[in-house]
């Protein structure tokens, strides 16, 4: 393993501040170590795990990013990322995953943004479930990337402990790691954008449940539950109902040409045709 490269004081900051190290991965033990710990996150079925320990060495082998963050001598955070298209200007992250801890997952995505400039690459994209609230928050808000498609049922079914069965709906995140917004991001400066006068409520929460509303307004929220991963556990009829109603609204506006803008403390879209 090397040690991050120097020359990125934000991401050594992001870092500092997790009480980590951020280092990229080489050699097999590392990659076996990094397999453990993405099982113990997801419990996956062993037939289908998030990537396997032979694949990352592949994808290492080929220039691609594997990295991890450790703790002393333990690794709590690690991720996995290639290179996508247009080439020679976009990383795709296939994986992120951290242990419990505060700021692990932002020390990450800072060395994974900096060894990507280091490339001449200007963006680094990703998916993410779009019904999981804090997964939104960190993105939109902590990192200031911006949803720009939206996948239904993108893996098909999932049948690890944490998706349990659920369709595999998905947003592509782009982070476009030179736009202002994403500047002040990596400085610390979390994007709250605030909610447009005249927004309506195009889906709302009702006693745990999805209650749709009107989207024909040029500024429409959309919510995601609380915590649809208890959900999905104490009741799976109402996560359903989540997954298909976030897939008509949000999915059909981002479909008609509706661009994703923010994402509010309530854990609404903001969304703007």
């Amino acid at each position: 393993m090397t040690a991050f490269p120097t020359g990125d004081e934000h991401a050594e900051a992001a870092a500092e501040a997790a009480g980590v190290r951020v280092a990229e991965l080489f050699e097999l033990p590392a990659f076996e170590e990094v397999y453990r710990l993405f099982d113990d996150i997801w419990h996956s079925d062993p037939g289908n795990p998030p990537v396997t320990v032979e694949m990352m060495r592949a994808l290492s082998h080929a220039g691609n990013y594997v990295a991890g963050a450790y703790q002393g001598d333990r690794l709590v955070g690690a991720s996995v990322a290639f290179f996508g298209a247009p080439a020679g200007r976009v990383l795709h992250s296939h994986v992120t995953g951290a242990s419990a801890g505060r700021g692990i997952g932002f020390a990450l995505k800072l060395h994974q943004r900096a060894w990507a400039l280091e490339r001449g690459l200007d963006r680094i994209t990703w998916t993410y479930d779009p019904l999981v609230r804090r997964n939104a928050h960190f993105n939109l808000v902590k990192l200031g990337a911006r949803p720009e498609e939206y996948l239904p049922s993108f893996y098909g079914l999932m049948g690890d402990a944490i998706n349990n069965g659920d369709e595999s709906d998905r947003m592509l995140a782009v982070w476009r790691l030179s736009e202002p917004r994403v500047l002040a991001a990596v400085r610390g400066e979390p994007d709250r954008p605030r909610v447009p006068p005249g927004a309506v409520m195009a889906l709302a929460e009702r006693d745990g449940r999805p209650v749709t509303g009107h989207g024909d307004a040029p500024v429409v929220l959309v919510a995601v539950p609380p915590d649809i991963e208890a959900l999905r556990r104490t009741d799976p009829d109402a996560a359903r109902a989540w997954r298909h109603a976030v897939r008509e609204v949000l999915g059909g506006l981002m479909g008609r040409g509706a661009r994703v803008t923010g994402f509010t403390g309530e854990g609404h879209y903001i969304v703007e045709r």
